[in-house]
């Protein structure tokens, strides 16, 4: 039995592959057709359409209809949701750097306090 996935999930393991996030990153600059998103890469079309259709169920992308193409855009509400969750842990590592920081001021200050005085 398959359970539908968590949103969060669905957008980190979409992110897990370097092509998608490559993808990302050309959307970034603009939506893109299938076509133009394919070009830098050596795979067929039909593995950068199962890669988009990837990036549209973990809500990444979205896809329009202009005329006869399908242009891609970029989502960024899921991204936002991944850096809200990563926010957590990002407070957690600055803490961590900001009590090494003033470890290392103490033991700087405890070798020069001996030598200098």
């Amino acid at each position: 039995m398959k359970h539908a996935q968590d949103p969060l999930s669905a957008t980190l393991s979409a992110l897990a592959d370097p092509t998608r996030r490559a993808i990302l990153a050309r959307l970034s600059q603009g939506a893109a057709t299938v076509n133009e998103l394919a070009e830098p890469f050596d795979i067929s079309l039909p593995s950068v359409s199962r890669h988009l259709k990837v990036l549209e169920g973990a809500g990444l992308i979205s896809r329009g209809r202009e005329a006869q193409w399908r242009p891609c855009r970029l989502e960024a509400a899921p991204l936002r949701e991944v850096d809200g969750w990563l926010g957590r842990y990002r407070r957690f590592w600055e803490g961590s750097f900001d009590r090494m920081d003033v470890y290392l001021d103490e033991l700087t200050r405890g070798k020069s306090g001996g030598k200098d005085q």
